[in-house]
């Protein structure tokens, strides 16, 4: 039998890290230096205009909120298992951010999380960071779909509305069905086991990151002089947020494909399209790529369980 030895696999880890590393500031530099789409002259010009340390600092505090809250969230719900301080869930949450940002719909993110516990717990792992963002998936929904009606949307509503009855129906119908010796069925009742003040603290701050995002993206719309009522404004905030999050992307094209979604509805409003696209860039900057940043250290220093 192959055996690899002790200095060996600490070579091997250390180039896994660097790869990680490597193609997550890759992939943040690619975006910025070749997006057609963004204006660096317009841009400084708004910004050398309406520039204020103020402002800057309080969008800044925004993103520290937003990620803060999501740390808090990881630190809640992995209490079911063992508590860890916020240090240790900040390392997580931010490492395992930095690990995701290249693959498919964050997937590395679960398996990066998983590698800071005992093998034995990994499915857990995995299943309470599936409950973690699964809390913003549905604020994002409730919310989109109020910000889409009070838009005039109606037949959106009512496609969404009717297609989450279908997946309740299916479900309710499937429950039962094993698939590897799984079921829906055995997920809700692992779903029951979890304490219910932990639901509501996780819904708790899912709904605080929710406000302080889109807050974000109000505030830095005013910033790049668009005039437009504070509802007709976060209606459009929340649409998009909830359409763009409910596409298959990387994370590193979160921007791109918020960009996009967000050029149609703002479109519509009269909005230039060049502001929606930095905006988008800065909110995807502030809140994915600084952490990924900060995270890409802990991935450096992280040792396996």
């Amino acid at each position: 039998m192959l055996s690899i030895s002790h200095k060996a696999k600490q070579l091997l880890v250390l180039l896994i890290k660097l790869l990680i590393v490597g193609c997550a500031f890759y992939f943040i530099y690619d975006q910025l230096a070749h997006n057609s789409q963004l204006n660096w002259v317009k841009f400084l010009e708004k910004f050398n205009k309406n520039k204020s340390v103020l402002g800057i600092s309080f969008i800044l505090l925004l993103s520290v909120l937003n990620r803060f809250f999501e740390i808090i969230k990881w630190q809640n719900l992995v209490s079911i298992l063992k508590p860890i301080t916020l240090f240790e869930a900040t390392n997580q949450a931010l490492s395992s951010l930095t690990a995701g940002l290249f693959t498919p719909n964050g997937i590395g993110e679960y398996a990066g999380k998983a590698l800071f516990f005992e093998k034995s717990q990994t499915k857990r792992i995995i299943f309470l960071n599936l409950i973690c963002n699964g809390a913003q998936v549905v604020v994002s929904v409730f919310f989109g779909i109020i910000g889409l009606l009070y838009l005039g949307y109606f037949k959106w509503d009512l496609i969404i509305i009717s297609f989450i009855i279908g997946i309740l129906i299916l479900i309710f119908a499937l429950k039962k069905i094993k698939i590897k010796g799984y079921s829906i069925e055995i997920l809700l009742l692992k779903l029951a086991e979890i304490p219910l003040k932990i639901y509501k603290k996780n819904s708790y701050l899912a709904v605080c990151r929710y406000f302080i995002i889109s807050h974000q993206y109000y505030f830095l719309f005013l910033a790049f002089d668009v005039d437009l009522p504070y509802f007709t404004l976060m209606a459009a905030i929340a649409s998009v947020y909830f359409l763009a999050s409910s596409l298959p992307t990387f994370q590193f094209l979160d921007f791109a494909v918020k960009g996009s979604v967000a050029l149609y509805f703002f479109g519509i409003l009269g909005v230039n399209e060049w502001i929606v696209v930095f905006i988008s860039t800065i909110i995807w900057f502030l809140n994915l790529v600084l952490p990924a940043v900060i995270g890409s250290y802990f991935v450096l220093v992280f040792k396996h369980k």
